[in-house]
């Protein structure tokens, strides 16, 4: 259907009531109290429709089906005889209602996938209705993926008319690609009381002047119940009364339906739907770094693991949609937004910590089968180390490694007998047993390379490293720390000597940060308290591969040690902060105030980028931000920042702010209890990385979106030992060449033995893409459009067609 239609009359005026109990699996509670909820709720449902022969009703979110079924099965065959009948609609697609801003665009894949399997498989159908009425914001990229996963229509509520004002609740909703879905924001309330609904009927009837139909939603929600008797019998006297529209027992895709069958033109919506909550997005720091590293050691796990059945024969691991499943859960909108209680997050730990521990054990078992069958000669004096690359394109990866042994006259060594720059850094262990080597890595495209740390003096390589006080050099840029501040004073693209920085950049922050957990009240953290002060600044270390300068400040209780490190010869400077926070009802924020006029702000979105206006707005985001313009020199060039555990930025300007952590009480919505024992989200020790990386251009000439990518799922590094095998000391499986395609996803099809690949294209620009899978002896040419997403199956018979398929892997 087009995105606008033409207009038709309606004979009749009509509200149709969506009965429906949304539930919070986990927020004010643990999960095992979700679940029983999720029980009684269904149970109440099931029984309603036994009582009132005219009432449905609809449920989101495969794993509630899932808890039912493996709990109580004869409930699970009673929903699925009422599914059959037409009178319980599943809703959603997705393994929960997840936040709509923090997953990672393969994360909502993932909810689709085993979601809308899951439904089919149990129930004969799939959800064509997307719905997710609480979560706090919803990405501008989201129909692109919700019409790839068969999801053509999209229920939501937030942001609310106060927060985004849209002509319709009504509208086409639409992507940067152009896939567009059928998009309504419910009105008032996703839920209802359990007795007197009239009032919310009227509310909501009220609206249709301007439209033929609409929905109204009831039923007790957020802690279950569902509708009630009260509320059916009430609705049955209600429909009798003239003064009111014809009211309809209905579900989303009946409303849906009916909204189409009248033909009306509805408008058209682009971009992102924000802002509610905008506070969630910092809260509970710990738990977002769970999510993020585990959305990235999944994505390597399955790609070693394909590649180690394809080019050696190890059977493919069968756990990991266990492991996606635990993941996707704790992607629920309370647990990952960080506004559940404390004990929630003991939860989400251990489940997120399941799904790390199975995917570094498939990346480990995939890399050790491989390595196990490269041809190692044996050489005296040396160790082999092979060091694989996650990634389908060649990368300059750091690596770090231990081991035994006191001596440090070392030398690396490639394949081929070079010697490769290396040095020592500070080991995990405090004792002379272990020391810890780093050295940067070129590596072949999601393949492997051989190394071997030799027992003997190599004569030192000379490297374009040089550290002058506290400034720091390479042939990319030079960054000079602030000995008062800590911060970083000047940053110098070095072939023109073009300096990003108006001021001292990277200097914390503190916010005075007086809102609940959700920042309900937050438009802006930009209320000033004071600033980290200088108490110690020194270069820790200087050598061949790295500098590094330890800037040690503190404020008040707090302290926060960052370490900026400059390699020899990459282009960014790598961060590790260390923050010991003690301030209550306070935020702390990095800021990077660039020189630049004309400035565009540009954020990661799911599977893309959004692009927003710089007004100092708490925004949410995802691996990069940039901002891009003119520098003083009159050349185009920005700054990017690439994180491993942020969500939340601002940008006012050209001046860039990272919100590292917000410490509000622990579940907390406003007002502020009297009592001053309450827990606060974010007290502690946290550790982050984050690298800044200067530009000419825009962050499509600095391949940002890649950069952050090996940021966030870095290379593998695996001591081996010498045996003869198959495979020789540098491989490479599978490329994706293209300036702009990212290759995300390679992965076994969940039916067959065909090879999944995912890419998309990350720039906004038609681009043409080169997919090698050299196990196969497989090239493939694919064309993207702007922002498009696409995924291949390509059979291991280099016979046989490659299909392109959906998200779910349905031939398209």
């Amino acid at each position: 259907m087009s995105l606008e239609t033409i207009a038709a009359p309606v004979a009749t005026r009509r509200l149709h009531l969506i009965g429906n109990a949304h539930i919070d699996p986990v927020w004010l509670w643990r999960w095992t109290e979700g679940m029983q909820e999720v029980k009684a709720t269904f149970r109440s449902a099931l029984d309603r429709m036994r009582e009132y022969p005219d009432f449905k009703f609809c449920a989101s979110s495969a794993a509630f089906y899932e808890f039912v079924e493996q709990n109580d099965p004869a409930m699970f065959d009673e929903i699925r005889e009422r599914v059959a009948e037409g009178r319980w609609e599943i809703v959603g697609g997705w393994w929960v209602e997840p936040d709509c801003n923090m997953p990672s665009g393969e994360s909502f894949a993932r909810h689709a996938l085993y979601a809308q399997r899951y439904f089919q498989q149990r129930f004969g159908r799939i959800a064509t209705v997307g719905y997710n009425p609480d979560a706090f914001g919803h990405a501008g990229t989201l129909p692109q993926i919700l019409r790839k996963s068969g999801l053509e229509r999209y229920m939501f509520m937030r942001p609310q008319p106060h927060e985004k004002e849209l002509a319709s609740p009504l509208f086409w909703w639409e992507s940067p690609d152009g896939s567009g879905v059928l998009a309504f924001r419910i009105m008032y309330e996703y839920c209802a009381g359990p007795s007197d609904i009239e009032e919310h009927v009227r509310r909501c009837a009220a609206h249709l002047d301007r439209h033929g139909a609409l929905a109204c939603f009831y039923g007790v929600g957020n802690h279950g119940g569902g509708p009630t008797r009260a509320n059916l019998d009430q609705i049955a006297r209600l429909s009798r009364d003239a003064s009111l529209p014809a009211l309809t027992l209905d579900t989303p895709e009946g409303f849906f339906d009916a909204i189409e069958r009248e033909r009306r033109a509805h408008p058209l919506v682009t971009g992102e739907l924000q802002h509610h909550a905008k506070g969630c997005y910092a809260a509970t720091a710990r738990v977002k770094r769970w999510n993020r590293d585990a959305e990235a050691a999944l994505a390597v796990a399955e790609r070693l693991a394909t590649v180690a059945q394809l080019a050696v024969g190890r059977r493919y691991p069968i756990d990991l949609e266990g492991a996606w499943k635990d993941v996707l859960f704790g992607q629920f909108h309370d647990i990952l937004a960080g506004t559940a209680i404390a004990s929630a997050y003991d939860d989400a730990r251990d489940a997120i910590g399941e799904a790390k521990i199975i995917a570094a054990r498939a990346a480990n078992h995939a890399a050790q089968a491989i390595a196990w069958r490269i041809d190692i000669p044996l050489e005296e004096d040396t160790r082999p180390l092979v060091v694989f690359n996650p990634h389908p394109w060649p990368t300059r990866s750091i690596v770090e490694v231990e081991q035994g042994g006191s001596r440090e006259d070392r030398a690396i060594l490639d394949e081929s007998g070079a010697s490769v720059p290396f040095q020592h850094v500070r080991s995990e262990a405090i004792t002379h047993r272990r020391r810890r080597i780093s050295f940067v890595a070129d590596l072949p495209p999601l393949g492997y390379r051989t190394y071997r740390v030799a027992d003997r003096a190599v004569a030192a390589t000379a490297t374009d490293l040089s550290v002058n006080g506290l400034a720091m050099a390479n042939p990319y840029l030079r960054v000079e720390i602030d000995e008062h501040t800590g911060g970083i004073a000047r940053l110098l693209l070095c072939d023109g000597n073009v300096d990003l920085l108006r001021a001292t950049a990277a200097i914390g922050i503190v916010i005075r940060d007086p809102s609940d957990t959700w920042g309900h009240t937050l438009t802006a953290l930009d209320d000033v308290a004071g600033t980290f002060h200088r108490r110690r600044v020194r270069v820790l270390e200087r050598g061949p591969v790295r500098a590094v300068v330890r800037a040690e400040t503190e404020w008040r209780r707090s302290r926060l040690v960052q370490d900026y490190a400059v390699y020899a010869d990459l282009p960014f400077v790598d961060v590790t902060a260390t923050v010991e926070w003690r301030e209550p009802h306070s935020a702390l924020k990095l800021r990077f105030p660039c020189a630049l006029d004309r400035a565009e702000a540009t954020f990661e979105a799911p599977y893309g980028h959004t692009v927003r206006v710089a007004d100092g707005s708490e925004v949410p985001g995802q691996r990069w931000i940039d901002v891009s313009g003119i520098a003083r020199s009159g050349e185009r060039a920005g700054l990017s920042i690439l994180d491993r555990t942020t969500y939340s930025f601002d940008a006012r300007g050209a001046d860039l702010g990272l919100t590292v952590l917000r410490n509000p009480l622990v579940a907390h919505h406003d007002p502020l209890p009297a009592d001053d024992m309450h827990e606060f989200t974010d007290e502690g020790r946290h550790t982050l990385r984050y690298r800044v990386l200067p530009h000419r251009g825009d962050w499509r000439d600095a391949r940002t979106v890649r950069a952050a990518i090996e940021l966030n799922e870095p290379a593998l590094a695996h001591f081996e030992t010498f045996h003869a095998g198959p495979l020789p000391q540098r491989a490479s499986f599978v490329e994706v060449e293209s300036a702009s395609v990212i290759g995300a996803v390679v992965k076994r099809a969940e039916d067959g033995d065909d090879i999944v690949v995912r890419c998309y294209e990350s720039s906004g620009r038609d681009a043409d893409a080169l997919i090698r899978i050299a196990p196969l002896g497989r090239e493939i040419r694919a064309r993207f459009r702007p922002h498009e997403i696409k995924t291949l199956a390509v059979p291991r018979d280099p016979s046989m067609p490659v299909r392109e398929v959906d998200l779910l892997e349905r031939p398209c």
